[in-house]
């Protein structure tokens, strides 16, 4: 017996804004865990100056690793879910990857 591949078919989906959802919120830090399957998908936000401070060789204060803001997101989703938000974002990469080439370069 044959196996038929899966039929993909796009649907143009329009997502309503809820209230926490309104407006975007920078995220400058990703995280993702995995548990029984299931992709958990973490954003946040760590204030650039802290982070500076992070990097210097005395380190943050009281030795304390949690100078970001609580997740401007949090998520999670299954396998197929996962596989097509990978393929979103290659697609957004591979799109900013040429329009850097059509960019003029600058002169020196």
């Amino acid at each position: 017996m044959s196996e038929s591949k899966p039929t993909i078919t796009p649907v143009n989906v329009r997502l309503n804004p809820s209230d926490s959802s309104a407006h975007p919120r920078a995220a400058n830090y990703t995280d993702v865990g995995v548990a029984q399957g299931i992709a958990y998908l973490d954003f946040g936000f760590i204030e650039p100056a802290l982070l500076r401070r992070s990097r210097r060789p005395q380190g943050c204060s009281n030795g304390s690793n949690r100078f970001g803001r609580a997740s401007c997101f949090s998520g999670a989703m299954g396998g197929n879910a996962l596989a097509q938000l990978q393929q979103q974002i290659q697609q957004v990469l591979l799109g900013l990857r040429e329009s850097r080439k059509d960019r003029p370069k600058a002169r020196e």
